[in-house]
């Protein structure tokens, strides 16, 4: 793991930020979105049989199996099961919460001139859950309950299948939680035994057995998030993430060097892509940081994986100014910011970019992972300084509303609006607004509340 001083900074990450785009990649996920786009199921099937552990004749999986995964879990770990169903709760709740932000409204401007929004949610939303060594079964609960949270009609969730066919149990069962803690009906929620890019593709196109979605929210592979991207604008997605990182902010506080060394290695153990950082008041706090680090890695199962992720990007800058600190932070903006200072409230104001913001020594970023009721579906690779987490809005579509009768305002409005169409030299703009000035007057017959449709 390297160590710097703030004044080597700037040059680090300008050689860190500097890379090319995967286009092999990209160019394998378009083959394989053409393929789906032009046979459907039959391509579906095929990559199945090529990348998935097994092509389930049925691509949709019957809810019952769910219901019956949480059975089993019930009866075999009620532990797991009971600590499911708690972070389920705080999700549903924190997620409620979230709705209750977004109204709809109706606004007059002035006499006769009336704006609005209405709120509405996506009809068929889509969750991609990756299998593989670690099924995210939590990120099913993020996901698909800010969903139903937001009103979504339909919730189709999408995780490539086991030898068996079906999805992990676990994440089978979280599903059933999820929908359980939203008081869903059965008919709201799809299950499909569909994964990698291919299952992007199902979903974004619809096939003739899976339907096409709205919006694509979701944790994935290079490949899920490059399908991702390139059907961006024929499905909706939630953003495109990259390997997850975490920023942690610490004080001199020698014991709390513990609490950061343990949140930097929970992250690089994920993956190798992994980036753990820190930034710390002191040289010598550096070093105790990272022999901190080194004493709780040697005892780790997934050490390996902790060390290749902490020696290809594990950081430590040392910055004993809080606005260089502040600077620098808002430059990586993390998927994760953890604040361990005495004074973090003061930090706050000047932190402009990150995903998640976790405050004090208490706070760790693992409560925000699974429990705390926060999403841990989050901006990565800088996309913080553009966008913030998954949650219940990106289920929603915010539109507005004109409303238009006799007054002032409106006169002034269409006045103004005939003139700056003609100026662009729209003539037909200009006379859909003078037109408008000829009905108001009477000029032009009408019925008053005339009807059209019965």
């Amino acid at each position: 793991m390297r160590i710097i001083q703030d004044n080597e900074f700037d040059a680090y990450w300008k050689n860190v930020s500097a890379h090319e785009n995967d286009l092999k990649t990209e160019e394998t996920v378009r083959d394989i979105i053409e393929d789906v786009r032009k046979n459907g199921d039959a391509a579906v099937k095929k990559y199945a049989s090529k990348f998935d552990k097994s092509s389930p004749g049925e691509m949709e999986v019957p809810v019952t199996e769910a219901k019956r995964a949480l059975d089993e879990l019930r009866k075999n770990d009620p532990a797991l099961t009971e600590a499911m169903e708690l972070a389920a709760d705080h999700i549903w709740r924190f997620s409620k919460k979230q709705r209750e932000q977004f109204a709809d409204f109706e606004y007059e401007m002035e006499s006769g001139l009336v704006t609005g929004q209405r709120v509405i949610p996506a009809e068929k939303a889509a969750i991609y859950i990756p299998g593989g060594r670690f099924p995210l079964f939590s990120s099913v609960l993020m996901c698909m309950i800010p969903a139903f949270c937001a009103g979504v009609e339909e919730v189709m969730l999408s995780s490539p299948p086991a030898e068996n066919g079906i999805p992990d149990k676990k994440i089978l069962a979280a599903a059933a939680i999820a929908a359980d803690v939203c008081g869903i009906k059965e008919s709201a929620l799809r299950i499909f035994a569909i994964g990698g890019a291919q299952a992007i593709a199902a979903l974004a196109l619809g096939t003739e057995s899976v339907p096409r979605a709205d919006i694509i929210a979701g944790p994935g592979s290079k490949y899920v998030a490059a399908a991702k991207k390139l059907l961006f604008g024929e499905t909706g997605i939630d953003f495109i993430a990259g390997p997850t990182d975490v920023l942690i902010i610490t004080g001199r506080d020698i014991a709390a060097a513990e609490l950061a060394a343990s949140d930097m290695i929970a992250q690089a153990e994920h993956d190798p892509d992994a980036r753990a950082r820190a930034i710390v008041p002191s040289k010598e706090y550096a070093d105790i940081v990272s022999a901190a680090v080194e004493k709780h890695l040697v005892t780790l199962s997934n050490e390996k994986t902790a060390r290749a992720s902490l020696d290809a990007g594990g950081l430590i800058i040392v910055c004993e100014s809080q606005k260089e600190a502040i600077r620098i932070s808002n430059i990586i903006a993390p998927e994760h910011l953890e604040l361990q200072t005495e004074d973090a409230d003061s930090w706050i104001p000047n932190l402009k970019n990150y995903g998640s913001l976790f405050i004090g020594k208490l706070s760790a970023e693992v409560l925000g992972d699974y429990s705390a009721g926060i999403n841990h579906t989050l901006p990565t690779s800088a996309s913080a300084r553009f966008t913030g987490g998954l949650g219940v809005r990106h289920f929603l579509k915010t539109v507005t509303t004109l409303r238009c009768a006799q007054g002032e305002g409106f006169e002034k409005a269409r006045t103004a609006a005939e003139i700056l169409g003609r100026a662009e030299g729209l003539e037909g703009h200009a006379q859909s607004a003078r037109i408008r000035r000829e009905w108001n007057q009477g000029a032009l017959r009408h019925t008053a509340n005339s009807r059209t449709f019965d």
